[in-house]
């Protein structure tokens, strides 16, 4: 899977170990920058880039995970998780179909913030689950937007 990845300068060094744990799992990993202080240009340009499939799924780390989270579902086509739990980290891809995580660097500990991103990843949506028309729902409504 090509993974896209983006933070602000806060989260660098996560950013850098995250990257390290998803290629150890034999994903291929595009860094788009970090040094912007202005976390939501980051969120942004992932966010873009995803939704035009220039990679399959995208991650965001900031200090919370909350503002890129935000930033990022402005984007049409940016379906970002906050991944807090293993379960919502599931749930993310399962049940919502989530193409981008978001990751606090202050909230959660490094080891927790690779298990999370793992789970995240090993999970795919699917199409004929009781939550489709959820997701078609909002789907729908951002291709009208």
């Amino acid at each position: 899977m090509k993974l896209l990845f983006g933070c602000d300068p806060n989260a660098d060094e996560l950013k850098y170990k995250l990257i390290k744990a998803v290629e150890t799992l034999g994903h291929e990993v595009i860094d788009m920058g970090s040094s912007d202080p202005v976390y939501a240009n980051v969120a942004i340009k992932v966010s873009e880039a995803v939704a035009a499939g220039k990679g399959d799924r995208g991650v965001l780390v900031c200090g919370t995970g909350l503002g890129m989270s935000i930033a990022a579902n402005k984007v049409k086509g940016a379906y970002a998780a906050l991944l807090t739990d293993v379960y919502s980290a599931q749930r993310a891809a399962l049940s919502n179909n989530a193409n981008i995580a978001c990751i606090g660097a202050f909230t959660i500990g490094e080891k927790l913030a690779e298990e999370l991103l793992k789970v995240w990843l090993a999970c795919t949506f699917d199409p004929e689950s009781s939550s489709a028309p959820k997701f078609a729902r909002y789907h729908e409504y951002d291709l009208a937007r």
